[in-house]
């Protein structure tokens, strides 16, 4: 390929392409997030391509600007790097069992005042009314930029697009926890875990996670995935205890 005759072009707001001989040969594209960060990606065999793409992309688009590699692809890293993107964080990636035998969740009850509501039963209206308070919480302390990249977003914002996916902590007449698993890939992943704080450290999230990979199991699924900030201690310890393994992890690079 000869770089130089390469045509970087903008075919739609969020969307370039490199073009030589009316052939498309990479491209770039941008999303936001739900929680509006703006994320890039580019898919390019040649390093100049890469480079030329990056640049049209970075002279238009606002700042920050996050992207996720995988850690072992240094390849990429190099790439990104060129173009002023440096680390912010890490997510471990983890292999996680479902058999009660390996994860040691066969028998696992929770507080007496809380109820483990399956998959598919959670109601509606208060499963989003923990959602929206839990967000907040973490807004106003860490922010939601700290929890794992997702993905999911209904119209609107709605952030429970799916309800029959959630597994839920309910006491009384509220729910206090949430627990989602989505089919992205081959394996379910556990994509959100989180307890209110008023009613933390008392075993619930453990049980909300000993429902949602006891049904996998019962599914005759083995194995599920989940993906954990490398400083959020607590599930990180969660996962360990289960037995889950890493298996690799992914870096979120940011230019400011």
């Amino acid at each position: 390929m000869n770089t130089n005759s390469v045509d970087i072009r903008r075919v739609e707001s969020t969307r370039w392409e490199a073009v030589e001989n009316d052939r498309v040969v990479a491209c770039g594209e941008v999303s936001r997030r739900p929680d509006g960060r703006l994320f890039a990606s580019i898919d390019a065999w040649h390093d100049d391509v890469f480079d030329q793409i990056a640049a049209a992309m970075l002279a238009t688009l606002r700042r920050p600007l996050h992207t996720v590699v995988d850690e072992a692809d240094d390849g990429l890293l190099s790439r990104w790097g060129r173009a002023g993107f440096v680390t912010r964080r890490r997510e471990w990636e983890y292999s996680v069992p479902t058999a009660p035998a390996t994860t040691g969740l066969g028998v696992v009850t929770p507080p007496p005042d809380i109820t483990v509501v399956p998959a598919g039963s959670a109601e509606e209206e208060p499963l989003r009314i923990v959602d929206r308070f839990i967000r907040d919480e973490v807004e106003s302390t860490i922010g939601w930029q700290e929890m794992p990249a997702e993905i999911l977003c209904g119209p609107g914002g709605d952030t429970v697009v799916d309800p029959k996916l959630y597994v839920a902590a309910a006491q009384a007449d509220r729910y206090v926890g949430l627990l989602r698993v989505v089919q992205v890939t081959r394996l379910p992943r556990i994509g959100l875990i989180a307890v209110r704080s008023d009613a933390r450290r008392r075993g619930i999230g453990r049980a909300m996670l000993s429902q949602a990979l006891g049904a996998l199991h019962d599914r005759g699924i083995s194995t599920a995935t989940a993906e954990v900030n490398e400083s959020n201690g607590p599930a990180l310890a969660l996962f360990d205890s289960v037995g889950a393994r890493r298996v690799g992890g992914n870096l979120e690079l940011v230019l400011r």
